[in-house]
C-alpha cells in the first residue's frame, strides 16, 4: 500500500509559526521532510516547533525570520537555507497579513495593498527565489494556501478575496508555465477551521452578517481541523499527487464546490 513519504525531502513553510502553519509543518516533517519554518514575529513559537520536530520526528529543522513581501529577505533565507540543508523541493505559501474585515465603502485602501502583497505578490516571489532550483532538479512541488472565500464572496470579504483571487491566477499561470519540468502547482483552500484562536463553537459570523451559523451551510455539519488542512497539503506535496496540477482544492467539508 502506497504511503506519503516526504523522507530526504526539503519544505518551506511561510507563515509556518502561526495557527495552521504549525500544523502544516508537523504534518510535513511526520511525512519524513526537512522543514524550515518562516517567521516574522512569532520568533519564540518558531523556534519551539522546531525542537518539536526535531526531538518528535527526527527530521532536520530550520527557524528563519523572513518578510514574504520582500524579495531580498526571501533571497537571504534561501541562501540559509542552501548553506544548512540544501535546496528546497516544495514550498508552501502560507503567510497573510491579518486585518479588520469591514464592507467595501469602510474597508481601508491599506488592507487592499496588504492583502495584495501577502497573496498576490508572496506567491510570485516564492516562485522567483525557489523556483529556479526546482528546475535544476526537475522536480518540485508549490502549494499556496488559499480559500473558501474566494467561491463565497461574500459581504466585508473584499479584500481578502481580491488578493486570493489574484494568487489563484498567478498559480494557475505558473502551473502551466513550469509544468514542464516536472513541478506541480496547487492550492488547499480551507474552510472555516478550528485553532487556538477559533475554537469549535458554532457562532453566526458577526462580520459576515449570515442568517445562519456556519455549520448549517456545511454538507459534513463541522468545522475542519488544522491536521485536515495539512493532510489535503503532505498529499499534494507527495508523489501520489505527481500527476496533480493546477488544481484549486476547497478543503471545507463541501460548504463551497468548483463546478464544471
Amino acid at each position: 500500500m502506497k504511503t506519503i513519504d516526504l523522507s530526504n525531502k526539503i519544505a518551506v513553510v511561510t507563515g509556518g509559526a502561526g495557527q495552521l502553519g504549525r500544523a502544516i509543518c508537523k504534518g510535513l516533517a511526520q511525512c519524513g521532510a526537512n522543514v524550515v519554518i518562516n517567521y516574522f514575529s512569532q520568533k519564540d513559537m518558531a523556534e519551539s516547533i522546531k525542537l518539536e520536530i526535531e526531538n518528535e520526528y527526527g527530521v532536520k529543522a530550520m527557524a528563519i525570520k523572513a518578510d514574504v513581501t520582500d524579495i531580498n529577505s526571501l533571497l537571504e533565507m534561501k541562501e540559509l537555507i542552501i548553506k544548512n540543508i540544501g535546496t528546497a523541493d516544495i514550498i508552501i505559501n502560507n503567510a497573510v497579513v491579518q486585518y479588520e474585515w469591514k464592507e467595501i465603502l469602510d474597508q481601508e485602501i491599506e488592507s487592499y495593498e496588504s492583502q495584495f502583497k501577502s497573496s498576490v505578490l508572496q506567491n510570485v516571489l516564492m516562485a522567483k527565489v525557489f523556483v529556479p532550483d526546482m528546475i535544476k532538479k526537475k522536480f518540485g512541488r508549490v502549494i499556496g494556501i488559499n480559500t473558501e472565500c474566494s467561491m463565497q464572496a461574500f459581504p466585508a470579504q473584499s479584500a481578502y478575496v481580491s488578493g486570493k483571487r489574484g494568487m489563484d491566477g498567478v498559480l494557475r499561470v505558473l502551473a502551466r508555465e513550469i509544468g514542464k519540468y516536472n513541478i506541480t502547482v496547487n492550492q488547499v483552500a480551507p474552510g472555516w477551521t478550528i485553532t487556538d484562536n477559533s475554537p469549535g463553537i458554532d457562532i453566526t459570523e458577526s462580520n459576515i452578517a449570515q442568517d445562519f451559523p456556519y455549520i448549517d451551510r456545511v454538507p459534513l455539519r463541522r468545522r475542519g481541523k488544522a491536521e485536515e488542512i495539512a493532510n489535503a497539503v503532505c498529499f499534494l506535496a507527495s508523489d501520489l499527487a505527481s500527476f496533480i496540477t493546477g488544481v484549486y482544492l476547497p478543503v471545507c467539508g463541501g460548504n463551497v464546490m468548483p463546478c464544471i
